[in-house]
């Protein structure tokens, strides 16, 4: 029971992070999941006990699983289950968690983030796919807009940087080998002859 009441004392602080990190007020919380502003305050503050039917509409409101918001204990699951991190507007979604190699990415651009180019250079060598929206990218002196199921590869050591092209998201995927491992694309099967 101690695990239990530990594990439930730490949802209100989890809640009021992850509100925080989305930037949102308890009033636009409260619009979105139809939770009083005052029972969402009390369960942040750790004054009132989460339950079943107030989290389930909070983990829907901030796209998280319910065990990710109370940090359950692992099952015994086999399978990996990702995190996405989140930082300066960019949430990036790891698709592959091994070591060495090719790792992918699915990655969000937040609308007015990463607005202010600021190109970098690093080990390895990159390939983007546009999903939605519109990616700007500056790959030394190239400036070009990517959009939806446009491509783009190239080697990281070239100055290069990243960012909505206009004040709407973007998703796209990013493979990425730290080594300069380059993906092998097949543009359709062989025929036999």
């Amino acid at each position: 029971m101690d695990d239990l009441g530990a594990t439930l004392d730490s949802v209100g602080p989890r809640l009021r992070a992850l509100r925080r990190q989305r930037q949102t007020t308890l009033a636009d919380l409260s619009t979105e999941t139809g939770i009083s502003v005052s029972t969402l305050s009390r369960l942040e503050s750790g004054d009132r006990k989460p339950t079943l039917e107030l989290l389930l509409p909070l983990a829907k409101a901030h796209g998280v699983t319910l065990d990710e918001l109370v940090d359950a204990p692992p099952t015994g699951d086999p399978r990996i289950h990702l995190r996405p991190i989140t930082r300066n507007g960019l949430t990036m979604l790891p698709l592959t968690k091994r070591a060495g190699g090719i790792q992918a990415f699915k990655m969000v651009i937040a609308p007015g983030a990463r607005n202010r180019p600021d190109p970098q250079v690093h080990e390895g060598y990159e390939w983007l796919y546009v999903l939605n929206g519109r990616l700007r990218l500056i790959l030394g002196d190239n400036d070009v807009i990517l959009t939806p199921g446009e491509a783009a590869e190239f080697d990281t050591h070239v100055p290069h940087w990243f960012g909505a092209a206009d004040e709407q998201s973007v998703e796209f995927l990013s493979l990425f080998g730290k080594q300069g491992e380059r993906a092998h694309l097949r543009a359709r099967p062989k025929r036999a002859d």
